[in-house]
């Protein structure tokens, strides 16, 4: 860890932490809030699910949307890794497969943020992870 050298870096590092601090809160009512679940069993790091997840992560923090953005084990879709569930409240999750970070910020723009339905959905075969 680097060492802090004036206040302003402080301050940005208390944010940071603020909002990660956030998202932990928020797992005890989840059903409430937006879930994302992204598969990082070891098929889905390879496939780039890290920088998958690690987007997610920024971009919901960055524009203040209310949702729990966590990692789950393998979803059973290891032909189209990384795999990414989006549970709207009141919605069925909905699975979306071969999620890079341009597929991920579609998928905020026009799912979670709009509610259209993308292309890349794959068919349900469990009811939840």
């Amino acid at each position: 860890m680097d060492k802090i050298k004036n206040l302003a870096e402080l301050r940005k590092m208390r944010e940071g932490m603020q909002g990660k601090m956030s998202m932990r809160e928020n797992s005890n009512s989840s059903e409430a809030i937006i879930q994302i679940k992204v598969g990082m069993a070891t098929s889905g790091i390879a496939s780039g699910a890290k920088e998958t997840m690690n987007y997610l992560i920024t971009e919901i923090d960055k524009r203040q949307i209310k949702a729990l953005v966590m990692q789950v084990g393998d979803m059973g879709y290891c032909h189209a890794e990384p795999t990414v569930e989006v549970t709207i409240p009141g919605k069925d999750p909905v699975v979306f497969g071969n999620v890079n970070i341009a597929r991920a910020q579609e998928i905020i723009d026009k799912y979670i943020v709009n509610g259209e339905l993308i292309e890349g959905i794959l068919p349900a075969n469990y009811r939840s992870i």
